[in-house]
């Protein structure tokens, strides 16, 4: 049962309601032919009373009436006036629900006839007429008989409307309340159709001011389901985005301010030594406060260096501008590098072979990429040792290999790095499709990355 409610809920709302009329119209005609079927049985129950049964199924009544009209006489002619009033007398052993009419034995023609006084009440009227449309003579009882009078045979007809006073409301009645149960199952489907979009619009106001820490109800596979899901997994995602900007915003602060207060310390260090150069007061230590002013500014220079690099991390949206390039140009970019370096006072090796393939790649992002990675070397490299940069081609896997190897500083070997720059190419080289490795063993740093050829 519970598999059937799931399967139900998956489909579609114009199915579901399709299914819901067929279901409905076969719970409501079945309960009006049960409740037709049971007329008398539930009439009884309600009523204590036998309403099957009419004065025409009385023994009693037939008798009288058949002992009656041996004093009577046939109306040589319906327009008998006088004839027909005497016969008020048999008429008035009916109830007020039965009619009689006689005709003549002989010809076969109409003489005379009361029908039922209940007839005459207006509202009897109505009920009989609609019902006889819808039911026909349902609860009708009539009797046919050969009855003596004195003067002759005539045929009597008798109609009796006490069952059809139960049975036409009855069948109105009935009709009526399957139609309303109809639209109730209807009424409550919608309803509740209704009350999910409901439950979708409060969560979606909640949503516009703010709260996203509510999930959205699940309602099934269907129409209004699938919004639901889609605004939770909307909600799921602009809680993430908030939360991830806020940590974000929060990470730019305190860097700011971390780095606000590094600036301004070696700024007022600086001030102080450039006013005593102004001021000339010690021509002796002239030389010294310049070479300590040129050593302030080189670290003003690292901490805006490292603001930048981390902007450049932080950067989601960067896209690459993707043409075509040899791989004389990657030599070119570790050329200039491996010049820069051993002016700084490193012994860089370079060796690159001569190639003429060609790849998808961005320059600039190449030339960030190599200044980065160098520049992470002037660091943290030990100018003592010799720096290895190599390239290679593995064919098997069509791809060139960059690999940089150095000494890492003593003083630098257990002190926690940011790797700011690291992570930039580690970003940069992943919009260009690359690959890169970091290996560290024995105070010796290797970077290697990966560039599909074409």
């Amino acid at each position: 049962m519970i598999r059937i409610t799931g399967k139900l809920k998956n489909l579609k709302i114009r199915t579901q309601f399709a299914l819901l009329i067929l279901t409905a119209g076969l719970i409501v005609f079945t309960l009006f032919n049960a409740l037709w079927k049971n007329k008398w049985t539930i009439g009884q129950f309600f009523t204590h009373s036998d309403l099957y049964h009419t004065q025409l199924d009385d023994p009693g009544f037939m008798t009288d009436f058949l002992e009656s009209a041996k004093c009577f006489d046939i109306p040589e002619s319906e327009n008998d006036t006088e004839q027909i009033r005497a016969l008020n007398p048999l008429f008035d052993l009916a109830d007020e629900y039965t009619s009689i009419y006689i005709y003549d034995g002989t010809d076969g023609y109409f003489r005379a006839g009361r029908y039922a006084s209940v007839m005459d009440k207006k509202a009897v009227q109505r009920i009989l007429g609609f019902g006889y449309n819808l039911t026909g003579v349902e609860g009708e009882d009539d009797r046919l008989l050969a009855v003596p009078f004195r003067n002759g045979l005539a045929i009597v007809v008798m109609y009796n409307y006490k069952r059809s006073m139960y049975t036409q409301p009855y069948f109105i009645v009935s009709l009526f309340f399957c139609i309303l149960l109809f639209f109730a199952i209807v009424l409550v489907f919608i309803t509740r159709k209704m009350r999910s979009v409901l439950i979708l619009e409060e969560e979606i106001l909640n949503m516009s001011s703010g709260d996203l820490s509510h999930p959205v109800p699940d309602f099934g596979g269907d129409e209004i389901g699938i919004l639901a899901k889609e605004l939770d997994n909307l909600r799921v995602s602009l809680n993430d985005t908030i939360v991830k900007e806020q940590e974000s915003r929060k990470a730019n602060q305190d860097l700011i301010t971390a780095l606000s207060h590094d600036l301004r310390t070696p700024l007022t260090i600086l001030t102080g030594y450039l006013e005593v150069l102004r001021l000339k007061r010690t021509p002796v230590t002239q030389d010294e406060y310049l070479k300590r002013c040129l050593k302030k500014t080189e670290d003003i220079k690292e901490l805006t260096d490292r603001m930048f690099e981390y902007a450049l991390v932080s950067e989601e949206n960067e896209i690459p501008e993707i043409i075509w390039i040899s791989t004389d140009f990657i030599r070119q970019c570790l050329q200039e590098n491996s010049d820069f370096i051993k002016l700084a006072g490193f012994t860089p090796t370079l060796l690159m072979p001569d190639t003429d393939h060609v790849l998808k790649s961005d320059k600039t992002m190449l030339k960030r990429i190599f200044n980065n990675l160098f520049s992470n070397l002037l660091k943290y490299g030990d100018k003592k040792q010799p720096v290895d940069i190599s390239g290679n081609i593995l064919r098997h896997t069509h791809t060139l290999i960059i690999s940089v190897s150095n000494h890492i500083k003593q003083e630098h070997d257990q002190e926690g790095s940011n790797n700011i720059g690291l992570n930039n190419v580690r970003k940069m080289i992943k919009l260009l499709g690359g690959t890169m490795i970091i290996e560290k063993e024995n105070q010796i740093f290797t970077v290697k990355l990966g560039f599909p050829l074409s």
